[in-house]
């Protein structure tokens, strides 16, 4: 049976949270390569030194934001896959669930759709893998969708997906300059294009 955490052990994990956020926010600032561990540390208010407790290297700090910012999808998305709805009313779920994270973790998302690709070895392998099992969950609805007759039986569903994908990434990059449209209307619109390009 797993043991409650320690009051001692849980100060870690928030604070070190706390570090990953700091972090979060100089590499959405400053970019991966621009940004230093002094500028996490003054963020923060402590010195430098004191972040090697909570992440070995600046690269670690950088796969730590990258996890934060998608594995929290892969979660809720396995959630709307599991619902008793029709494949295009999970497609239409599937826009809100991949923006949601503009409203609670807008820097990590930033930072794992732009500077994943700084990540090294087996860091960027665990990235690239939990990135993947988000994809195939997508390509995943579109086959459910086929195999309903919802979709074209000719959809080529890889394609459909990394579309449906390249249509919400793009969002981080000008949502924070047009404030003018919630998430949901974002999201609502979105879906509304998409289904009704899969019955042309």
């Amino acid at each position: 049976m797993a043991m409650a955490a320690s009051a001692k052990e849980l100060k870690y994990r928030e604070r070190q949270r706390q570090v990953i956020d700091a972090a979060a926010a100089v590499f959405a600032e400053k970019g991966y390569h621009g940004a230093s561990t002094k500028e996490i540390a003054e963020r923060l208010g402590i010195r430098q030194g004191s972040l090697y407790y909570y992440f070995s290297s600046k690269e670690e700090a950088l796969a730590e934001v990258c996890r934060l910012g998608v594995e929290g999808q892969v979660q809720r998305l396995e959630g709307i896959i599991a619902a008793d709805i029709p494949a295009s009313e999970k497609i239409r779920r599937f826009f809100l669930c991949h923006l949601e994270p503009l409203r609670t973790l807008p820097n990590h998302m930033e930072v794992f759709l732009g500077q994943r690709q700084h990540l090294g070895g087996e860091r960027r392998r665990v990235v690239q893998r939990i990135a993947r099992e988000y994809e195939e969950l997508v390509v995943g609805i579109f086959r459910e969708g086929q195999a309903a007759n919802e979709f074209p039986a000719d959809l080529d569903c890889q394609l459909a997906a990394l579309g449906l994908l390249g249509m919400c990434n793009w969002v981080p990059t000008w949502y924070a300059r047009n404030p003018g449209h919630t998430l949901e209307q974002i999201a609502g619109q979105f879906a509304a294009i998409f289904l009704e390009g899969l019955k042309a």
